[in-house]
């Protein structure tokens, strides 16, 4: 388990295919089963080891969104860990925008976890000195980038129906989604 910079906050990083890590992730963060991670990629053609497909809104979201500030919500291939989907068949992926993230994702050469680095419904650090202690001391790495941005975390839209929804307006506003869909 990892600590590193995410585009706004620190995040914990776990093997996304491990079933023993996301446990930890859920225990670090005494996150509810019931709410998925999201999954930090390094390259769109890593999304083939997790979406069963990516339709044509995700496509456009993609190519006019990513990295960073936002996660789509896809469904999810088969084999991927129940865990990471808290068992709705869909997964959250988000193209990390932090060259460190990205870096990491890179070299791990596989999905990672990108949840924040926070015990569930606390407010995420943008600098380690705010990282809560326990945490801390149950990650075998972190890696310090200085102090980042803070703010809101990415939005969330999920394009597996007819029409995408809107999940968490984040650094993406309503507007520049519609505005996106209605261009393609």
């Amino acid at each position: 388990m990892v600590c590193f910079p995410t585009r706004c906050l620190y995040g914990l990083g776990a093997d996304a295919f491990d079933p023993a890590a996301l446990e930890r992730v859920f225990a670090i963060k005494q996150r509810p089963a019931d709410l998925p991670l999201l999954v930090l990629i390094s390259r769109p053609d890593q999304l083939a080891e997790l979406a069963a497909e990516v339709p044509a809104a995700g496509r456009l979201l993609m190519e006019r969104l990513w990295p960073g500030r936002l996660t789509l919500v896809l469904e999810a291939r088969a084999g991927v860990p129940p865990r990471l989907t808290a068992g709705t068949g869909k997964i959250g992926v988000r193209l990390a925008a932090h060259p460190v993230a990205r870096a990491l994702v890179e070299a791990f050469g596989r999905p990672i976890t990108g949840t924040s680095a926070n015990l569930s419904g606390a407010g995420g650090c943008r600098r380690i000195a705010e990282l809560e202690p326990g945490i801390a001391r149950q990650v075998q790495l972190i890696l310090d980038a200085g102090d980042l941005k803070g703010g809101v975390g990415s939005t969330v839209v999920d394009v597996t129906g007819a029409d995408p929804v809107m999940i968490r307006e984040g650094e993406v506003s309503r507007f520049e989604i519609l505005a996106v869909l209605k261009s393609g």
